[in-house]
């Protein structure tokens, strides 16, 4: 592996745990929201991760299969040409942003302007606090493995470079 691409894999980390940070921080500032812009509460968000170049490599090789099959030519898999597979992959960007399904809290508090007139039970958003902090404290870990990679590849050129002097 070049220096570059562990560069790019340590900078798309970066980028996707950031999101992941922003997204539980909206969760946990959000944790008591009964009513928002759709109605109802806030339903915790869940960021998906997926796993960059492996599926356009992926891409390419059925686009040459078919390509082939509509030539009437059969390739077997040593001939899918001259691209190389990556070998872990070049990074990870974020996929989705998921929303939870889990169902709401209900709590009794009859004063509450959300409250259900006939029970007095108010839903409340399926965020839990500790779910967060963990899920948070895993994102900024991760986080900061990211930046220990960049910066011993940053190390890594610069010692490269004071080969050449």
């Amino acid at each position: 592996m070049d220096l570059l691409n562990a560069s790019k894999i340590s900078g798309t980390a970066l980028a996707a745990h950031r999101t992941k940070m922003n997204v539980i921080a909206e969760n946990l500032a959000n944790v008591d929201t009964t009513r928002t812009k759709d109605g109802g509460p806030y339903r915790r968000k869940m960021v998906v991760f997926k796993g960059d170049d492996i599926d356009s490599f992926k891409s390419v090789i059925e686009e040459k299969q078919l390509k082939a099959q509509q030539a009437g030519i059969y390739l077997s898999p040593i001939e899918f040409g001259d691209e190389k597979k990556p070998d872990k992959g070049t990074g990870v960007r974020v996929d989705q942003i998921v929303e939870s399904q889990e169902d709401f809290a209900l709590v009794y508090n009859p004063s509450h302007p959300d409250a259900d007139p006939q029970t007095g039970y108010v839903k409340m958003p399926n965020v839990d606090h500790l779910t967060e902090i963990a899920d948070l404290l895993v994102a900024k870990r991760s986080y900061e493995a990211s930046v220990t990679a960049l910066s011993a590849t940053k190390d890594m050129v610069l010692k490269a470079l004071e080969i050449g002097k």
